[in-house]
């Protein structure tokens, strides 16, 4: 059975609090399942929706991140928070990819540390 996942990507640089990290994985997780075919949020779904918080140095390299997600053709959404707590408005602060098939994923986030 092919394994499906979804990572979500946060930036290392804005120093988020744990509350506020929290709030921006699950805009990502959710924005992005959006985007996501139903063959693969069904299969994603059915096997446990697994997830993994990773982390990118800056907005340069999440983009770029970004943009080879939607190369692979996986969903991808930027999060860009409202500026209401912690940050300024428009700040880009996490990145939802998937869900779409783990060796899919891999080749993307491999090289990514986990938060």
């Amino acid at each position: 059975m092919t394994e499906y996942k979804q990572c979500i990507i946060i930036r290392e640089d804005l120093k988020l609090s744990r509350g506020k990290l929290a709030v921006q994985v699950a805009h990502a997780a959710v924005s992005a399942a959006e985007q996501a075919d139903s063959s693969a949020r069904r299969a994603w779904k059915d096997g446990g929706q697994k997830k993994i918080v990773l982390q990118v140095k800056d907005l340069s390299e999440m983009y770029g991140l970004k943009m080879d997600a939607e190369a692979a053709g996986l969903p991808a959404s930027l999060i860009t928070d409202a500026g209401l707590t912690e940050i300024p408005p428009g700040t880009v602060t996490a990145l939802g990819i998937g869900p779409g098939k783990s060796d899919k994923l891999d080749a993307v986030t491999g090289e990514l540390r986990l938060v």
